[in-house]
């Protein structure tokens, strides 16, 4: 295999990982790994073997999720009978419980929020790298993802933001 195969190849359990937070069906996350790949392997000339490998993977994930969520506006949607279907009586555990919590909670943030809150919570990548994925500034990212932790708060603990401030 040639370094630039091993290069990507060490990085799909992480763009597993991102697009599996990043959507909700699994089948789905997958394609969208396997469209990330695929490119990636036809695009390599444009890959400058300069530092870290992850974000210009990342930043053709984010393209083509982008492009897909485009295209599916346009499009009906069709919820899954089986992927709403709960398995009747079975006890979970709180752990598991709290965690089917969480991911619901993220996704009901904006998609814009929750990139930047898995780029940066999930995947470990600095402000200026989720940044330069996403093609947007920094503050921007910043702000976005104050915007998502505040989301999350108030969806999880039912805390209410205040808009207003006390003035003396």
């Amino acid at each position: 295999m040639s370094s630039f195969g091993q290069l990507i190849s060490q990085q799909i359990p992480r763009l597993r990982r991102y697009a599996r937070a990043l959507l909700a069906d699994p089948g789905t996350a997958d394609d969208l790994v396997q469209d990330c790949l695929e490119r990636a392997w036809s695009k390599q000339r444009l890959w400058r073997n300069e530092g870290d490998i992850r974000p210009w993977l990342f930043t053709i994930m984010h393209n083509i999720y982008v492009n897909d969520m485009r295209s599916l506006k346009r499009r009906p949607g069709f919820e899954s009978l089986t992927a709403m279907a709960e398995p009747p009586g079975q006890e979970r555990p709180e752990s598991l419980l709290a965690l089917q919590e969480l991911e619901r909670a993220l996704h009901q943030l904006p998609d814009k929020q929750r990139q930047v809150l898995l780029l940066i919570g999930l995947e470990q990548f600095s402000y200026e790298e989720a940044a330069s994925v996403l093609g947007i500034p920094l503050g921007t990212v910043m702000s976005r993802l104050f915007r998502a932790r505040e989301n999350l708060r108030t969806t999880l603990h039912g805390e209410q933001k205040s808009h207003l401030r006390r003035v003396k």
